[in-house]
């Protein structure tokens, strides 16, 4: 059988380009694995090319496995001597070879992310510092950021302004390459920036790889960074030719250094390229690809192409609204459910959100429907660091039972936020503590309100703490649960801690765990802080390892290359996604770079894209939350509308019953919401007295942006809340 008998005229072509260098424009779902593999096999088969003259780079071992197997298969007797590996392995075998020149030895180690974590320990005993006020992956994000623009740990300390946080990261830096240099061992950082050494200093060093390839292949073109980039131009001869491989839409890296750029910009830099577009889909619904195509026009920094199937499949894309936040994650729990009933396995779905929050209200509603899940690539909501930090907070406010001091279960809290933020605690002053209440047999945090530990500044901040949670726990009555631990937090300074390390990620976090509060006291006004910590407790109970058949619930970054039958893209509301705070800071190339970032979500998707948002309040953004202008720029007929309608064509309120009464048997057990009034008395306006179907009696204070900010009694405090919501009536 010809190598060429399968492919369309477009793949042909490419194959085929083997006397000047080339870039492939391959769309979503075009077949540029097999393009690249079936190119390579061509040059061996055909054009009598020797293997080892031919390498490829791919920039995941995910990505080299696969080429290597399908090489194997094109091939199976003349594979062996093709250099297919990431461009992180073929540095380390380019530096075995030649990093004496920098006296380095050839047997240098190469660290892991635990060794380097054990060099920060060793960083952080000698200069006092804690873990949980510089994480290890926030100190090692640090650490590689300077590393990859160049800058040594001397101009990082001539940066710091004075700026203490800055200052301690600077050291840090200085003590980690100082233990790399004197164990003589690279990080994965290193073996790029050696590289990048070898070949630009060093000419007799760059030719000898010149000579070593005559093709050379780069997979995923459009998220290489400026290092990697300058690599692979050093390993280009006048007798080499380069084929690289991308898609422009699909950059969205560009937060940890991809340029798009670099592929835009090929045909400049490598005078008398070829350019191929690959944009014959072999894998999505054709409604989905017109859906893309049309969203990606909206930008400019791109090259055009219209992504084509010769797919029949007539579904459209599905957009579902509901009337508040609650109903979203139960519509898609019921959808999820109705596919897996009509035979789809839980593992031929996805849901896709922009940040990893959002999974919260996704992974309660997929317990309480009984739904299998993992989370791919990341950790569930309840388990995050933050999450539990906060908790554990929050436990401790708990009242004592009647006379009881032991109350053990409250140990577990106390050495989890002693010292977090950072208050000085060491292990001597922990086994004081743990040795008198082992003494007194009674708890850790009761052992310190009866006495002093540690030294006089240590006393004083454990003091200040046990006075703060005394302070909040005589207000568990009074105040609602949500507020209190804000408050609580932002005293302890944990808020602080997180804002001075620019952790947005953890902030929105916390945010969204203060939501779920807030969610509980409205769904159960007359719940109060053991319930909600027995309802947590369910929920962290019933979470289930991993399972073979589960719905992938990840952020979109996290699905790049990855494909599903039926994909949810969760939470389309402007300035969730777009991301809001990216577009403040980054203006139109950021916008574009959100644009990209929902073509790549929506491209994951074979047979059906569901895209879902809500009306309502964001905490988040802290603002009414609107449909997405992602969803507003694909094209009507190709999109099925379901749920509520927009905000400016009013319709009958949507509840959660409409869905729920399909889904009887596995939803039974759920609360369904009464109807909420939908009749207004008049216009709202600052000073009104209103009546809120779950806070009860408040009085506006302002009107700004359509929100109402309401006062209401004590237990709820000030609330913002959509002024046309149907649950306010004017008294």
């Amino acid at each position: 059988m010809s190598l060429l008998e399968n492919l369309n005229d477009n793949q042909k072509e490419a194959v085929l380009c083997c006397d000047q260098h080339l870039r492939i424009i391959a769309g979503a779902g075009s077949g540029k694995t097999r393009v690249v593999t079936t190119r390579i096999a061509y040059l061996i088969q055909e054009l009598q090319v020797y293997p080892h003259k031919i390498l490829a780079i791919t920039f995941t071992n995910k990505a080299a496995k696969e080429m290597k197997e399908r090489v194997q298969m094109l091939l199976p007797q003349t594979s062996a001597g093709i250099q297919i590996s990431t461009i992180h392995s073929f540095c380390v075998r380019l530096l075995r070879e030649d990093i004496q020149e920098i006296d380095y030895p050839k047997n240098f180690n190469v660290l892991d992310s635990d060794d380097q974590k054990s060099i920060l320990k060793e960083a952080y005993k000698q200069f006092g510092l804690d873990v949980k006020s510089y994480s290890y992956g926030n100190m090692l994000g640090y650490i590689s950021n300077h590393k990859t623009k160049l800058i040594d740990a001397q101009e990082a300390k001539n940066f710091t302004n004075g700026w203490k946080q800055e200052e301690v990261k600077a050291e840090v830096y200085a003590f980690y390459e100082k233990r790399l240099q004197e164990m003589k061992a690279l990080d994965f950082d290193d073996l790029l920036i050696f590289a990048y050494r070898l070949l630009k200093g060093y000419p007799h060093i760059k030719e000898k790889w010149q000579r070593r390839f005559r093709y050379i292949h780069v997979d995923e073109f459009q998220d290489v960074d400026e290092l990697q980039y300058h690599i692979i131009r050093f390993l280009v001869g006048e007798d080499t030719y380069l084929c690289v491989v991308g898609d422009p839409d699909q950059t969205i890296y560009t937060w940890r250094g991809a340029q798009v750029n670099f592929i835009l910009d090929f045909e400049r830099d490598y005078q008398g390229c070829k350019s191929v577009i690959l944009n014959e889909n072999y894998r999505s619904a054709p409604a989905i690809l017109h859906g893309a195509n049309a969203l990606i026009k909206y930008n400019q920094n791109r090259i055009d192409k219209d992504l084509y199937t010769q797919n029949t499949n007539q579904d459209k894309i599905i957009h579902f609204t509901s009337n508040d936040e609650q109903g979203e994650p139960l519509w898609v729990s019921a959808k999820v459910k109705d596919l897996h009933r009509d035979g789809v396995a839980y593992r031929d779905i996805a849901i896709l959100y922009r940040s990893n929050y959002l999974s919260r209200s996704l992974e309660k509603t997929f317990l309480e429907f009984s739904i299998p899940y993992r989370i791919y690539g990341g950790i569930r909501f309840y388990d995050r660091a933050e999450i539990k930090d906060a908790l554990s907070y929050l436990r401790l406010l708990a009242p004592q039972d009647s006379a009881d001091t032991k109350e053990k279960w409250k140990d577990l809290a106390i050495r989890r936020v002693i010292n977090v933020p950072k208050r000085g605690v060491g292990a001597k002053t922990m086994e004081a503590i743990e040795n008198y209440a082992a003494q007194e047999d009674i708890n850790l945090y009761e052992a310190l309100r009866c006495q002093p530990f540690g030294s006089s500044k240590v006393q004083h901040a454990l003091s200040k703490f046990v006075h703060t949670i005394e302070k909040y726990r005589s207000l568990v009555n009074e105040v609602c649960i949500s507020q209190l631990l804000q408050q609580l937090l932002e005293e302890m300074g944990y808020l602080h801690n997180l804002q001075e390390e620019k952790e947005i990620e953890r902030l929105e976090n916390i945010q969204e765990l203060l939501h779920d509060m807030e969610q509980f006291e409205q769904n159960d006004p007359e719940g109060g802080l053991h319930e909600y910590l027995q309802m947590i407790s369910l929920y962290s109970d019933n979470e289930k390892e991993e399972a073979g058949d589960g719905v992938s619930l990840m952020s979109i970054h996290a699905a790049k290359g990855l494909e599903f039958d039926y994909v949810f893209v969760y939470n389309l509301c402007e300035g969730v996604f777009p991301n809001e705070r990216a577009m403040n800071e980054g203006g139109q190339a950021a916008l574009e770079e959100e644009r990209r970032l929902a073509y790549v979500a929506f491209t994951r998707a074979r047979k059906q894209l569901f895209l879902s948002d809500s009306h309502g309040y964001s905490h988040v953004l802290d603002k009414a939350k609107t449909a997405s202008r992602f969803v507003k720029e694909l094209p009507e007929e190709y999109v099925e509308e379901v749920g509520a309608k927009p905000k400016d064509s009013f319709s009958p309120t949507y509840t959660g019953a409409e869905f729920l009464a399909m889904n009887q048997e596995s939803t039974s057990s759920l609360p369904v919401s009464s109807p909420t009034q939908t009749k207004k008395k008049g216009k709202l306006r600052k000073g009104d007295l209103i009546v809120h179907g779950v806070f009860g009696e408040g009085v506006i204070i302002k009107i700004e942006d359509g929100l109402a900010q309401i006062a209401f009694d004590k237990k709820y405090g000030i609330r913002k809340i959509v002024a046309d919501h149907p649950s306010i009536m004017k008294k």
